[in-house]
């Protein structure tokens, strides 16, 4: 069974008052002007995996102005393991809920139902700005292969946080230093090891596939220094650093210090220099190559979410990133300004026009 949302209900969802879609399995193209909320429709169905979805926003944010009454979205998965009846709802600011099949549940359970991966128009600039970004980016994508990677990060930022209180107070003990960086370690660890399988698996999938899209050589790249790999290794480092920490205030070493660098292979040129038009299909190709890499692992490709795909993509690339998607099975939310953009897709699609008004209407499908 194909990975798809089959319906979904948005109640008080950004600029949707209410607004319900049923699908099928194939890509979904969504077009109509700026302002007219397509976006609002690929962050909701982001929130069928955990987290803060495709803009990082607080529940409080994704809430419809003015009435800020809270926001609630129904849908129905066809996963892996069955229909899936899932909903996610805030109430006048409070902290996200989900309910599957009618049972509370964490979020962290929708990653082992659904995989989601994104490519949206803040991320163009992903080579040129901070590193933090690129963290961001392959931890995300360290998610769709490892559910439990949420977590791993999660309790390492916490502990670190406790450690930088330590440090700022210029506390020189080293026994209080010890349980919080071997907490740290541990989950330094896993952090590592699960971003150094997903690059391993992304690059077996550009390796196993003709893509008209460039292939990426990647690695992870530490600010300086050796990058720890085992436990031991991120204890010693941790307690080594010490010193230095508490002069800076904050931990100077670990993952969260890590960069993922990115070059254009058959130029030879790293991602950071590439045309603005490069520099997307990169992107594009990566996206393509975790979708690869995750049907292969869970039997069936991700859902996928291209915000504002077609631009700085020429008609044939359009039309490639088609075919590639119709040919790995996948369910695509697209959006673009206009049909027209999608005409390479043909009767493969199917079609969602989006009116400023905030009402859906399916202009065609086939």
């Amino acid at each position: 069974m194909t990975l798809a949302l089959t319906q979904l209900t948005i109640s008080h969802f950004r600029s949707h008052k209410h607004s319900r879609i049923e699908c099928d399995a194939r890509p979904i193209a969504i077009f109509g002007p700026n302002g007219a909320g397509k976006t609002n429709i690929l962050e909701a169905v982001s929130l069928f995996s955990p987290g803060r979805g495709i803009r990082r926003a607080s529940a409080q944010d994704m809430t419809r102005r003015p009435e800020a009454l809270g926001w609630k979205l129904k849908g129905i998965l066809n996963a892996t393991t069955g229909p899936q009846e899932i909903e996610t709802w805030s109430d006048e600011g409070a902290a996200r809920q989900v309910k599957i099949n009618d049972k509370t549940t964490p979020q962290t359970r929708l990653g082992e139902l659904c995989r989601v991966i994104w490519l949206i128009p803040a991320m163009d600039r992903l080579w040129i700005e901070g590193a933090e970004g690129r963290r961001r980016f392959l931890d995300r994508t360290a998610l769709s292969f490892f559910p439990d990677h949420a977590e791993a990060a999660l309790t390492y930022e916490k502990t670190m946080r406790e450690r930088n209180r330590l440090l700022k107070e210029q506390v020189r003990d080293a026994h209080w230093y010890r349980a919080l960086e071997d907490q740290m370690a541990q989950a330094a660890t896993k952090i590592h090891a699960n971003r150094s399988a997903t690059i391993q698996s992304l690059t077996s999938a550009q390796a196993q596939t003709t893509t008209a899209f460039p292939i990426a050589e990647l690695e992870i790249q530490q600010t300086e220094g050796a990058i720890p790999t085992t436990e031991d290794d991120f204890k010693d480092a941790f307690a080594e650093s010490r010193p230095r920490d508490i002069m800076a205030g904050r931990t100077l070493v670990g993952p969260h210090r890590s960069d993922l660098y990115a070059a254009y292979i058959a130029k030879g040129v790293p991602a950071s220099e590439c045309s603005t038009g490069e520099q997307k299909a990169l992107l594009i190709s990566l996206i393509l190559a975790n979708a690869r890499a995750l049907a292969d692992q869970i039997g069936t490709p991700p859902i996928l979410l291209l915000d504002e795909v077609a631009a700085h993509l020429d008609a044939n690339r359009r039309a490639a990133l088609y075919d590639e998607i119709c040919a790995l099975g996948a369910q695509a939310w697209m959006t673009g300004t206009e049909d027209g953009l999608f005409d390479s897709l043909g009767a493969r699609g199917q079609y969602l026009e989006i009116t400023e008004t905030n009402g859906i209407s399916e202009s065609k499908t086939s």
